[in-house]
């Protein structure tokens, strides 16, 4: 660009610092989360790669089973191995969950895993042996060795007593012998060593191990022993170490894509609705300097030239704020972490990951996003006509509606019936036509928008005209531009749009589980296990309430994985008459469940064109056979799942260390007084700790708690579309206030006062907040609706509108409105009259 345009572009972003500020911000906010969220998810990343850097040292090859919820290795598989020529050693391990109590308390990981291991002696380790820091490695049955981190959680030092809670085992004694160091800060971890006996004893049921350590002898090479142990044993996983620890980076790695892409979700969210802020300046921007631009084309600057200029602005503007963006986002990730620690999510801590790949996408997509929010403005500005833009009336002339118009209202039909025809089934495909015509929808309403602001701010300023002159006047400036009106309420639109249709999925999910434990559950009491833990129910405490004072039934559920042909699904297992606690419909055969008898949904024998008294064949995690005569089939419920099977098939395909229930349903008899009775449960089941009892009500409201969570987290990730959409209002009425300057100056000169002319702006900016809620809350509800009914296969069958939040939602974007408004309204009250009327 030649020198003076150069100096046009930098004098007049200088000459407009506040528009500026507020430009950069919408940019800085969108940048920031994006930014935020790689380096929040990378640090993750290298804080466990650094942990998993030190699993399977000093390990030539590892034998494990392909599948995490198999048995684990046979005993016999570990003597053959032993055997294989060029193996010095082996070492077998075994390890489960666990529960640490002290004085009676489970210890809080927060989260992270508890976890028991077998500890094998350096004279018989392979891997490098856990590195004690204080007392001794355990040596007897009833001594444990504990991690630093979890020493510290729970207040032990060597020498201490507490009690171990094993969920398939129940509650041992332990003394703390030892404690161990770890490679980094590992959260909310809690590790405990085991003598090997004893491990082997907890966790197992004396034929399978989780895992078989390998030494090879010298002279022979890793990859060529575990090629023959891979050879002899190619129904199990065989890895070199690096293998290993490359694997166990992958897992963790495929898990924290999800969050990765999850928050990356709502910041291409909050940098769209920065897109329309952007778009909605600079178009506002270039109409208010029309006659500067046209003088420029006078005096000879060129059609390129003066659009360049426009494009050179969103550049710098694109580049500074991206580059803070990138800043802000590394203290989002900072104060992100900090938070998380705060709630002790048990998540481990490490120094902030800063990738090249980060600081790229985040400046790349900051300044993309900004240029082409800022291209249709700058090239309106460069087909101004020099001369007739120099003219008074050429601001006021507007392109036609009518094409735009058009083509969202066919938009919006072709999203309507997407929507629809998504809506009448279930599964991934359906989720996915029901967003394409969520997109088309998005689409229509962004280009029929302006038409549409006409008639509904119209009648929403039916109200607001009634409080008089002042009133009118606001309602005839909000529907005077529909541009400008649309595209400032765009932004909200797509905030409230996510957080209707948010509100709706956490209402509907509550409701539906409502409705299922209300229906479903015949038990008068649940035993339940904490929420969010790797543990379940402890297998030891149906037995312990069995004997409670009028107790009727007592039945564990537990769930197992199964595959029926190669799909995997999980089982589930009651331990007694499942219709002595739940309510089923049975559609065909019996409710019997002999040991080698199944119980099958509806949709399962649809599926896989089963009958009433066929014979099927189940396959086991481990590969194993399982067949099993269909002995009834009954209606689809979430609370049974596809398939029902017998408490010896679940013994026969369940490792020892993960067996727990899900829940206990306990029933009384009839004439028990209930709060006696459940005293007593309470009583029975103080030993296990993390047992809970509930009755319907506690346990819904348990499973609403963990909604909430979720809504809560959602909710605070879309506030930042919301603030960016305020401050979208914001700008837009401050543009507004100096491109109707004269008008002002002229109505202060005739009388108005100051509080009129403020008050003039807060009802303006009320009327094109509540325009734009209004229009998300119609879109958020039929979208949400049409989402919710592809999700009835999951359970959610019940479709609710939380309506006092859609109330307060509506009532919320006229506080926005006003809040948006102070500045913009403090600054027009003013405007000096005269200096006002004189300004050409």
């Amino acid at each position: 660009m030649a020198n003076p345009m150069r100096k046009v572009v930098l004098r007049n972003l200088g000459a407009h610092k506040v528009r500026l500020a507020l430009t950069l911000l919408s940019v800085i906010l969108g940048t920031a989360f994006i930014a935020g969220s790689f380096v929040f998810t990378d640090t993750l990343q290298n804080t466990f790669n650094g942990i998993f850097a030190e699993q399977a040292k000093g390990v030539d090859v590892r034998v494990s089973p392909k599948e995490r919820q198999s048995l684990g290795v046979p005993v016999a598989a570990a003597d053959v191995v032993s055997k294989i020529d060029g193996v010095r050693a082996i070492a077998p391990s075994v390890n489960g969950p666990v529960v640490l109590l002290k004085d009676g308390h489970a210890v809080q990981t927060g989260g992270a895993p508890s976890w028991g291991q077998s500890y094998i002696p350096p004279d018989r380790a392979i891997a490098e042996p856990q590195k004690i820091i204080d007392g001794a490695a355990p040596a007897n049955p009833g001594e444990i060795a504990l991690n630093s981190g979890g020493a510290k959680r729970a207040g032990l030092k060597v020498g201490d007593k507490a009690k171990v809670l094993i969920p398939s085992r129940g509650t041992i004694d332990v003394t703390v012998s030892g404690i161990y160091s770890v490679p980094s800060d590992t959260g909310g971890f809690v590790g405990l060593l085991f003598s090997d006996q004893q491990a082997r004893q907890l966790f197992t049921d004396g034929h399978y191990v989780a895992y078989v350590d390998v030494a090879a002898a010298p002279g022979v090479r890793a990859d060529d022993l575990r090629d023959r142990i891979a050879k002899a044993l190619p129904d199990f996983k065989v890895q070199d170490g690096p293998q290993v620890r490359e694997d166990l980076k992958a897992q963790i790695g495929n898990a924290l894509k999800f969050v990765n892409y999850f928050l990356l979700a709502f910041g291409a969210i909050a940098l769209l609705v920065g897109t329309f802020i952007i778009y909605n300046t600079f178009s506002m921007i270039v109409a208010q300097r029309l006659r500067e631009l046209a003088l420029l084309r006078a005096v000879g600057a060129s059609r390129g030239q003066v659009g360049l200029s426009v494009v050179s602005e969103a550049l710098v503007i694109g580049l500074v704020g991206s580059a803070i963006g990138l800043g802000a986002g590394i203290a989002l990730a900072f104060g992100l972490s900090g938070l998380l620690n705060a709630f002790d999510l048990g998540l481990p801590t490490g120094a902030m990951s800063v990738r090249p790949r980060t600081v790229g996408v985040a400046i790349g997509m900051g300044v993309v996003v900004t240029v082409l929010s800022a291209y249709a403005p700058a090239r309106r500005a460069a087909r101004i006509p020099p001369v007739e833009a120099m003219r008074e009336e050429f601001a006021s002339v507007g392109e036609s509606l009518r094409w735009r118009t058009i083509i969202g209202t066919v938009l919006a039909i072709a999203g309507v019936v997407l929507a629809v025809l998504g809506a009448r089934s279930t599964g991934g495909d359906a989720a996915r036509t029901v967003g394409i015509g969520a997109g088309a929808l998005i689409l229509a309403v962004l280009l029929a928008s302006p038409w549409l602001s006409r008639p509904v701010v119209g009648t929403l300023g039916v109200v607001v005209a009634a409080l008089g002159p002042i009133g009118r006047m606001s309602r005839n400036n909000a529907v005077r531009n529909p541009r400008r009106t649309a595209a400032t309420a765009f932004a909200l639109t797509l905030g409230v749009m996510l957080v209707t249709a948010i509100a709706m999925l956490g209402a509907s999910a509550k409701a539906s589980i409502g409705e299922l434990v209300d229906k479903g559950v015949r038990a008068d009491y649940i035993l339940a296990g904490p929420t969010g833990s790797f543990v379940g129910v402890p297998v030891a405490a149906g037995d312990a309430v069995k004997s409670v004072a009028g107790v009727q039934d007592v039945v564990a559920v537990r769930g197992t994985n199964l595959k029926a042909g190669s799909d995997s699904m999980v089982a589930t297992s009651p331990d007694g008459p499942i219709e002595a606690v739940l309510n089923f419909e049975l559609r065909q055969g019996s409710r019997a469940l002999g040991d080698g008898d199944l119980l099958i949904s509806q949709g399962l024998a649809d599926e896989r064109g089963w009958r009433v008294g066929e014979r099927v064949e189940l396959t086991s995690m481990d590969n194993k056979k399982v067949p099993l005569t269909v002995s009834g089939v009954y209606k689809d419920t979430q609370l049974l799942g596809k398939l029902v099977v017998p408490p010896a098939v679940y013994d026969q395909v369940t490792p020892v260390s993960l067996r727990s229930d899900f829940l206990v349903l306990v029933t009384a008899k009839p004439g028990t007084d209930l709060s006696a009775m459940r005293a007593d449960l309470e009583k029975a089941t103080d030993q296990f700790a993390i047992v809970q009892v509930q009755d319907h009500e506690q346990f819904k409201g348990t499973q609403g708690q963990q909604i909430n969570t979720m809504l809560a987290i959602l909710y605070g990730l879309l506030a930042l579309a919301v603030v960016i959409a305020v401050l979208g209002i914001v700008n837009t009425l401050a543009l507004s206030v100096v491109e109707r300057r004269r008008e002002i100056g002229m109505l202060r000169a005739v009388g108005m006062q100051r509080p009129q002319v403020r008050r003039s702006i807060y009802l303006e900016s009320i009327l094109i907040a509540v325009f734009g809620a209004v229009i998300g809350v119609v879109l958020g509800l039929g979208l949400g609706a049409g989402f919710l009914r592809t999700l009835r296969d999951l359970g959610i069958d019940q479709i609710a509108v939380p309506w006092s939040q859609v109330a307060l939602m509506l009532v919320g974007s006229g506080v926005v409105g006003v809040l948006a408004a102070l500045w913009p309204a403090v600054r027009a009250a003013r405007t000096p009259p005269l200096a006002a009327i004189a300004d050409l």
